[in-house]
């Protein structure tokens, strides 16, 4: 942590713009531990809490107003470009989706806190049509929330953050790369749980063209869209006579589903 404070104050806020700037922009260096620093500093007497927290809030919105702008016109392209850098990109996209469409934009007060919401949440603004001004108020109220929940913890226990920082430093390189080798462990963990998915799955799949011939044979079938409806939104195409039913409709509307035809599911 001591090599951390000492980089916080050579740089001073203009590294805090640039590197939370940079994190919400989707980049995966973590901006917390700088936001913890910058907090154990003010707590120092040698930065202010309050441009610690307001000058990286400013970079958030800043990134984030890129997102929304971006979802505004090719939304469908940047949650397809989610679900394929996640690592549970289904679930966390499908998340991202029910929430927004249950809590709207105030979605946007809790983002910053929740897997999966940071970057999609403002895309998701721009998709839906929330008006900018509106955008920017509870955005910037929720990068408010996150930068002053860390900065401000930074603040109450910088000195508790220094004796850490002392004792962690004694176990040298050794603790940086048991801290590596567990991140990678659980990555690789979480990719192969879903390559095995996949695997699975595989000998259940209908290609497209397959589809089409059954569907030009006249053969009967039940065909279900899947997809959320802020993904029909960007594209409201469907195949012919599809059920639109979301996953979490599926038990509810069971009984709009024809039995003893074959099945064909489909999402994004």
């Amino acid at each position: 942590m001591t090599e951390m404070l000492e980089f916080v104050v050579h740089y001073g806020y203009a590294l805090l713009f640039v590197w939370v700037l940079i994190e919400q922009a989707g980049l995966p260096i973590p901006a917390t531990p700088l936001l913890l620093a910058a907090g154990a500093l003010a707590g120092q007497g040698r930065m202010h809490l309050a441009l610690a927290m307001l000058v990286p809030a400013l970079a958030s919105l800043c990134s984030d107003a890129f997102w929304y702008f971006f979802g505004k016109r090719r939304g469908a392209v940047v949650l397809n470009l989610l679900c394929r850098i996640a690592l549970e990109p289904n679930s966390c996209v499908r998340k991202t989706e029910t929430t927004f469409t249950r809590y709207g934009a105030r979605t946007l007060l809790i983002c910053k806190f929740v897997p999966g919401l940071n970057t999609a949440a403002p895309t998701l603004s721009g998709m839906v049509g929330v008006d900018f001004p509106r955008f920017v108020l509870f955005d910037f109220l929720g990068a408010l929330l996150w930068t002053g929940a860390y900065a401000g913890l930074g603040f109450l226990f910088s000195k508790q953050l220094d004796l850490i920082a002392a004792a962690a430093s004694r176990f040298g390189g050794s603790l940086l790369l048991l801290f590596v080798a567990v991140v990678i462990a659980y990555v690789f963990y979480r990719w192969n749980e879903r390559r095995r998915f996949i695997e699975q799955v595989k000998g259940d799949r209908i290609t497209p063209d397959e589809l089409k011939h059954k569907l030009e044979s006249g053969e009967p079938l039940t065909i279900i869209d899947l997809r959320h409806p802020l993904d029909r939104l960007t594209d409201p195409r469907t195949l012919p006579h599809a059920l639109q039913i979301s996953p979490e409709e599926l038990e509810a509307r069971q009984g709009e589903i024809t039995r003893g035809v074959e099945i064909v599911l489909f999402c994004t």
